[in-house]
Formats: structure tokens, C-alpha cells, sequence
């Protein structure tokens, strides 16, 4: 098992080199009238810089002015060293600008999550043990609407009927006008309230696959030959289906699961942005339009870093669930 994970590790940080590759490289052909307008805008300040001093320093900070391969290695010690350079929308460090964002994010990425999870799973399985029944269909009447529902679109008719018709939410932000004036609890009410709609969207978006994944499964594991050998040898149809089949149609759903890793601190971009909620999938947005590229660096870096992480724990999971992965 050791080996098994070892080999995944030392594979997945070679992986990450040649991400790390391909973003830098992607970030060196954008325009230079990213760093140029940043040179400009500072030069403008009341006794600052000339504008090619702040040109020569801004190049240099990030290697632009080196080939792309010296640049590269240069900006990946950088990075090894914890050096991530200064915001340049937020104009304070990359680090302090993540960690005021990202754990909001996570917050309702762990949220939906859990919901989507306790949702999809046994919906899945209910369709597959009463196949083209009226539950069958039902359950994938639904997961087909969450599959094919556009986020912005479920976004803006939720916040037409629960918003402007209703008036139960407020349309945009994270706290009401009336925060200052809350107590501790109320405050925590008042943020948990702001945050329904956003994590309604998210699940309903993302529960649909995983809930189509896990009825094909199952029905997939209910017709194989030793579930028929199981029901022919007089077991209850109950530790049949949850006790064997189910315990079987969890080793593909623990890839899916495991791949959702990044996506509890990756953030929602089109959820935060569309509500106004200042998580880290927001300030990347804005960070993006104002062509603020230290901290989209430090970003995509993040989301190769889950990403990686996530495959690692499915490749994990499998072995723990499927012994044949640890015995091959």
C-alpha cells in the first residue's frame, strides 16, 4: 500500500512541474499592456517612480525580463519559497488577499457538498432498485434538470421568485444593512441567511451527475452474477442491495468524490459572482478583469495543487475500498 501511494505522489509532482510549466508560459503570452498599465497607474501616484523604473522593476520582480526558461525557474523558486509577490488589484500580498477569501468558499463548498452527497447517493440507488418505475423517473427528470440547468440561469430565477417577488432574500452580498447592529448570533444568522440561495444553486447544479452516475452504477453491480447468486441463496432483498451491491457501486463514486476536492476551495465563480459573495471564485473573477497576474498565478497554482491532490486521494480511496488495487 506504502509503494502504491509513494508512486502516486512522486507522480503527481511531476504532474505539477509541468503545470507549473504551462501557466507560467500561458501568463508570459498574455499582453504586456497588463504589466504596462500597472506601470503606468504607479507612475501617476504623487511621488512615485518614473514609469520605466516601475516598467524595470515589475519585469524583473517577475521575471519577464528573462527567457522563459530562466523566467520559469526563477519564478518556481520563488513560489518554493513561499515569495508570491503583492496583489496587483488588491495591492496587498497574494496570501493575504487568498486567505481572506478562500475559507468563505469553503465553507459553502463543504455545505453543498454535504448536501449534494446525502441528496444524490440515495436518490441514485432508489432509482436503480425500482427501475422505470415512477420514482425512476422522477430522480432522473430531476438530475437531468440539475445537469443541464446553466448556473446562471437557475441563479437569476431563484433570485427572481425568492428575491424580487418574495422578498425572503436579499439579491446581492453577504451581510444585511442591519449587520453592525446584530449580536454575535444574530450576525451568524444573518451570513448563514445571505448564503441559502448561493448553496441551493451549487447543489442543485452539480447533484444531477452524481446522482445519474451512481443509479448506472448500481444497476450495473444489481445484474452481475453474484448478486443473483446472493438473492438465489435466500438473503433478504435489503442486505442484497446494501450490503453487496451497494458496498460495490462505491468504488467508481469514490473517484467522483475524490475529484471534488478542489472544488470545496476552488470556489463558484458564476454562483459568487452573480450573488456578490466575496469568496475566492469573486476575487478571482475581478483579480482576472483587472489583469491582476501575480495573484492568478498564485491561484491556478492552487487549483493545480487540488487538483492533484484530489486524484490522489481517489487513487487512495480506491485501494482502501477495492483490495485488488492494493494486490496488483
Amino acid at each position: 500500500m506504502w509503494k502504491y501511494i509513494l508512486k502516486r505522489v512522486l507522480l503527481s509532482v511531476v504532474i505539477l512541474f509541468f503545470v507549473a510549466f504551462i501557466i507560467y508560459a500561458l501568463m508570459r503570452a498574455l499582453p504586456t499592456s497588463y504589466v504596462e498599465a500597472m506601470a503606468r497607474q504607479k507612475s501617476m501616484q504623487p511621488g512615485s517612480k518614473s514609469y520605466e523604473e516601475w516598467m524595470a522593476q515589475l519585469a524583473a520582480s517577475y521575471n519577464l525580463d528573462k527567457g522563459i526558461i530562466p523566467g520559469f525557474l526563477g519564478w518556481l523558486g520563488s513560489m518554493l519559497r513561499g515569495e508570491f509577490g503583492d496583489s496587483w488589484k488588491w495591492t496587498i500580498p497574494v496570501v493575504d488577499e487568498f486567505n481572506k477569501t478562500v475559507w468563505l468558499s469553503f465553507i459553502m463548498g463543504a455545505v453543498s457538498f454535504f448536501f449534494e452527497i446525502i441528496i444524490a447517493i440515495p436518490l441514485g440507488v432508489i432509482a436503480a432498485t425500482k427501475q422505470y418505475s415512477k420514482t425512476d423517473y422522477a430522480v432522473s427528470v430531476i438530475a437531468l434538470a440539475g445537469i443541464s440547468l446553466p448556473t446562471f440561469f437557475f441563479a437569476s430565477l431563484l433570485k427572481l421568485v425568492f428575491s424580487v417577488k418574495l422578498g425572503w432574500f436579499d439579491l446581492y452580498g453577504l451581510v444585511g444593512r442591519n449587520y453592525n447592529q446584530l449580536n454575535a448570533w444574530g450576525q451568524f444568522l444573518d451570513k448563514a441567511h445571505h448564503l441559502v440561495l448561493p448553496i441551493i444553486v451549487l447543489v442543485v447544479v452539480s447533484m444531477g451527475s452524481l446522482m445519474r452516475y451512481t443509479r448506472t452504477n448500481m444497476l450495473e453491480v444489481l445484474n452481475a452474477d453474484y448478486i443473483r447468486t446472493a438473492r438465489a441463496k435466500g438473503l433478504s432483498e435489503k442486505k442484497v442491495i446494501y450490503k453487496h451491491a451497494f458496498r460495490n457501486t462505491l468504488i467508481p463514486i469514490v473517484t467522483i468524490v475524490g475529484g471534488s476536492l478542489p472544488g470545496l476551495f476552488a470556489g463558484a465563480l458564476i454562483t459568487e459572482t452573480l450573488f456578490s459573495i466575496p469568496g475566492i471564485g469573486f476575487a478571482s473573477y475581478q483579480s482576472m478583469v483587472a489583469g491582476d497576474i501575480p495573484f492568478e498565478m498564485f491561484y491556478l497554482m492552487f487549483l493545480a495543487v487540488l487538483t492533484l491532490l484530489g486524484n490522489l486521494l481517489s487513487d487512495i480511496l480506491y485501494a482502501v475500498v477495492d483490495p485488488r488495487v492494493r494486490i496488483s
